[in-house]
């Protein structure tokens, strides 16, 4: 017999269910950002392919032109992941978790470079004093930290050490300030100028690797801690770790010339934490 706690529970179930059904039914929400994949349509196509299929639901990709922008969807919840950057990753790791973390050549680390003309005569950032420098975001570790930390180490600060220092927003954009002699020298991912100088040789040709900083963490995947939990979270973080055992995966991981994406570990990003306290933002 049913009882009237049950006739109340069930017809609460009832009541529940389209709700449930229509939050199963909303896309997830992933976020990027154009400083790391510069806006490459295949590779976007292909990540929300992928994805989706592993996830079994909608993806909604949804795109920032800025690190910042893109922790703050994160944290106020108008994305559910992100694809960001160590820095913002260790600014805010109380708050962030890891879901993922590429990996290339073989590890789940990259380098900053620091680049000039190919013909400029520097050897090292001291003698880039009094040019004019390009960085791609005031949030990146390879496009801005490395060398601002660098510089903080020498007693200097981008605004007193650069003639003019600029914000391109975009990896390949410092390469072809770099390249065209929009700037004297820029600060850019490894990862993005390796990439560039396979598919783009005749670009990073006209560029030179100056000095390359340590090994780092690389820009991870991340969701708010406070969600890690959630069904979908767990669904987002598991396809993203198990993109080398798909055939949609595969391809996004050729298609970004990385080996796979490992579940990761905080201490990666220590050394990136280091060089914060160096700036004096640790």
């Amino acid at each position: 017999m049913l009882t009237r706690r049950g006739a109340i529970l069930m017809a609460a179930a009832t009541c529940a269910a389209p709700t449930v059904r229509a939050q199963a039914a909303e896309p997830f929400r992933f976020a990027l950002t154009p400083v790391f994949l510069d806006n490459d349509a295949a590779v976007i196509s292909a990540l929300r392919a992928a994805l989706a299929s592993a996830m079994g639901r909608e993806i909604e990709l949804v795109q920032r032109r800025t690190y910042q922008e893109i922790t703050g969807a994160l944290l106020d919840g108008s994305v559910d992941a992100a694809w960001t950057c160590g820095y913002p990753f260790v600014q805010h790791r109380a708050e962030l978790s890891l879901l993922g973390v590429p990996v290339w050549r073989g590890a789940p680390l990259y380098q900053s470079y620091l680049i000039a003309a190919a013909d400029d005569p520097a050897t090292s950032l001291a003698d880039l004093r009094g040019g004019a420098h390009a960085f791609s975001d005031p949030d990146s570790n390879s496009g801005y930290l490395v060398t601002a930390s660098d510089l903080a180490r020498m007693g200097e600060a981008p605004d007193r050490f650069f003639s003019r220092a600029i914000f391109t927003y975009g990896h390949r954009n410092v390469v072809r300030a770099v390249a065209g002699g929009l700037t004297r020298s820029g600060s850019v991912d490894g990862y993005v100028w390796e990439v560039l100088n396979s598919v783009e040789p005749g670009l990073t040709a006209r560029t030179r690797i100056i000095t390359r900083s340590e090994k780092l963490g690389f820009p991870p995947f991340v969701a708010r801690r406070t969600r890690r939990n959630e069904a979908g979270i767990q669904a987002c973080a598991a396809a993203l770790q198990g993109f080398d055992r798909t055939d949609q995966g595969q391809a996004v991981l050729r298609l970004l010339y990385l080996d796979g994406i490992t579940a990761g570990e905080p201490l990666l990003f220590d050394g990136i934490a280091a060089r914060m306290a160096d700036l004096g933002g640790g």
